[in-house]
């Protein structure tokens, strides 16, 4: 199984240690420097009295548990500095401290514990120079020629400070080393997890966008064919009855439904062929308020008695909303012909200087209701509410008094083109 970029890869841990090399190196460590600690305590010893064989044995033991603090350096590193400055005067072991000073100062978190570091390492600092300095005022043969006093004193300095300084600035620089490469990879995966998240929302945004698409394009398709396809209905059935009675007024009614049909035709191939709005393009004019004329006079056409009246100075508003608004009266129309067959239809068009208001109101339905028997969806209107509250408008309805229905709309003066703008 393949794992990602960001993915750590598992740790096998055993006791203290992340990887067996590390226990490996350790327990290597840990021998060699008893090894060191029990041939220095000897010489050590045997150099100024005479050790039994109980006292060697015991010698031994003593470098085998101190070099054996090495193992224990990565869980507790204090451990193997405490041993070795507490058997540096015996059994000097070069390999127990160097490692137990870098292993100090690596794995202890810097700065926090830095009065530590430096106190324990300036303690085996001066400890190891006093135990050169000793070595050397009190050698174990005589017969060589000692430097002066001055020598030996900074000769004990120079062998301290190789021992002790290169180790703890050594671990001083790999565990900060360490723990910036821990912040970054800790970074790098927060930066990951943030990609994610940013990845995630641009899918659920993807999905909203493709989810809003689809509902304007179906708006736009309703609008566009229910109301041609219901002039359509209104005259094939006007066309059914009159056919045998009056075929001159037969074929009139027919020449229309075949010029609602191709307008039908010509909008859903526009629709189907773009599906994207040119705001700048602006709108045909079949599709404004300077189109509703026309609008009015093909439902007049189909035997509907609507009237149209326009008030107010004409101003021209945007694109959007002058096509919202034409689509409020054609939904009007619509339901009208679906709903309320040979009822009297008003449609109001108002310029006023907060805005403009549309509304198509029809009387209740007489005899002739439901002639056309045209199906409906039911999403005409919450279209039409969705299209006009987008744009700041108001939408409101729903029966009257009389029995009537009345759909209105009100989009806001921010909408125009030029509210200065005066026309008929």
């Amino acid at each position: 199984m393949s794992k990602s970029p960001g993915e750590r890869a598992p740790v096998t841990s055993f006791l203290w240690w992340k990887r067996p090399r590390s226990a490996f190196l350790d327990i290597g460590l840990a021998v060699l420097a008893a090894l060191e600690c029990v041939v220095n305590g000897v010489n050590f010893f045997d150099s100024r009295v005479h050790v039994s064989g109980a006292a060697s044995i015991g010698i031994g033991l003593a470098g085998v548990l101190a070099g054996g603090t090495l193992v224990l350096r990565r869980r507790w590193p204090a451990v193997p500095v405490l041993v070795t400055l507490l058997l540096m005067p015996v059994m000097l072991s070069v390999t127990l401290l160097v490692v137990a000073l870098y292993t100090l100062a690596e794995t202890w978190e810097w700065p926090s514990t830095r009065r530590r570091v430096v106190g324990l390492s300036a303690l085996a600092f001066a400890e190891c120079v006093l135990v050169m300095l000793v070595s050397m005022l009190h050698p174990g043969d005589a017969q060589v020629e000692q430097p002066p006093l001055w020598g030996q004193v900074l000769l004990s300095v120079l062998v301290s400070v190789g021992l002790t300084v290169p180790s703890v600035v050594t671990g001083l620089y790999v565990g900060a080393r360490r723990r910036l490469i821990e912040s970054l990879q800790d970074r790098a995966h927060g930066l990951e997890a943030e990609l994610d998240l940013l990845a995630e929302q641009a899918r659920e945004r993807a999905r909203r966008a493709r989810l809003e698409e689809r509902t304007r394009i179906a708006r736009e398709m309703h609008d566009v064919v229910a109301h041609r396809v219901s002039l359509m209905v209104v005259h094939a059935g006007a066309l059914e009855r009159i056919a045998a009675k009056d075929p001159e007024k037969a074929a009139q009614s027919a020449k229309l439904m075949g010029e609602v049909g191709r307008q039908a035709l010509n909008e859903l191939r526009e629709i189907l062929g773009v599906l994207r709005m040119d705001d700048e393009r602006g709108q045909p004019e079949q599709d404004s308020l300077a189109g509703l004329p026309r609008l009015v006079d093909q439902s007049r056409a189909a035997g509907m008695a609507v009237t149209l009246t326009v008030s107010g100075s004409r101003q021209e508003f945007t694109g959007e909303a002058e096509q919202t608004a034409y689509r409020v009266v054609q939904e009007g129309l619509t339901n009208a012909h679906k709903h309320a067959g040979g009822a009297q239809v008003s449609v109001l068009l108002a310029y006023a200087p907060n805005g403009v208001r549309v509304s198509v109101v029809n009387a209740c339905p007489g005899g002739e209701r439901g002639a056309a028997q045209l199906p409906s969806g039911g999403n005409g209107l919450v279209g039409m509410r969705e299209r006009v509250i987008a744009l700041g408008g108001t939408f409101s309805s729903g029966p009257e008094a009389d029995g009537g229905f009345r759909v209105e709309a009100v989009l806001p003066s921010r909408l125009a083109v030029r509210t200065d703008r005066l026309g008929t």
